[in-house]
């Protein structure tokens, strides 16, 4: 019997809940059929996997390392030795508490893009290392192969983010913003959950995922150039720009 289990079934017989011996037994029965099944991950649930924390790494980076770390913690899936740290309680309690953050940051107009500019340098490797982490423990070329393909499709994933909030954000009403951000929060889930029970099911939903975010991205072009310049600013690289132009038209 899983050692969450047992806690659950002594936890209830604090609350004076009594399971009998039977009930007990098949439980554990279950939750031990469920580890096996979940066990037996084959090269394409692994793909489907690093897929999905790729791509939603550029979405929800927080909310998919808590998920898939809880998880794996109540053996609800069986994941990979490169994946185990996320079972961690410490790993565990920072990613909640960051994804508590994120989930009200991302509702408030404005912020959103500042949130999104902050992270933009946390997103994109995060998703390829997590990608390439699926495959870490057991074979360095197909870490590399899905840490290649975890960065690229973080990268999509991030631009149509950012560019549809960017251009959800000139709206005067209040409510988009915020119907957006929970329609992204849903999506996550969906994703996580579809990867882990349904592969190619999910296969089939990131091939569509991608080509909306290509059509977004053709039809918000303007909106995603403003984000490249938003971006540049942040870090810097228009200050230096315009500081080197100076010095060239002084001289």
């Amino acid at each position: 019997m899983p050692d969450w289990l047992a806690s659950f079934i002594q936890w209830l017989h604090g609350m004076g809940l009594h399971l009998g011996p039977d009930s007990a037994a098949a439980l554990g029965q279950a939750a031990q059929s469920a580890g096996q099944a979940a066990a037996r991950m084959d090269m394409p649930q692994l793909l489907a996997l690093a897929a999905a924390l790729g791509w939603a790494s550029g979405v929800r980076l927080y909310a998919v390392v808590f998920l898939v770390g809880a998880m794996g913690a109540a053996d609800w899936i069986a994941l990979p030795a490169g994946l185990h740290l996320l079972r961690h309680p410490a790993v565990l309690a920072a990613s909640g508490f960051m994804m508590f953050i994120e989930f009200f940051a991302d509702k408030i107009p404005w912020l959103d893009s500042l949130w999104d500019a902050v992270h933009s340098v946390i997103r994109i490797p995060a998703g390829a290392l997590l990608a390439g982490s699926v495959f870490g423990a057991d074979s360095a070329t197909m870490a590399v192969v899905a840490g290649l393909l975890g960065g690229s499709l973080a990268t999509t994933a991030f631009a149509t983010k950012a560019t549809t909030r960017a251009a959800i954000n000139t709206s005067p009403e209040p409510f988009s913003n915020g119907l957006a951000s929970l329609f992204e929060d849903g999506l996550v889930v969906v994703v996580v959950w579809l990867a882990t029970q349904h592969p190619v099911v999910f296969g089939v939903a990131l091939v569509v995922m991608l080509l909306v975010s290509a059509l977004l991205l053709l039809w918000l072009a303007r909106f995603l150039k403003l984000v490249v310049r938003k971006l540049r600013g942040f870090f810097g690289h228009d200050t230096l720009a315009q500081s080197d132009a100076r010095v060239s038209s002084g001289s």
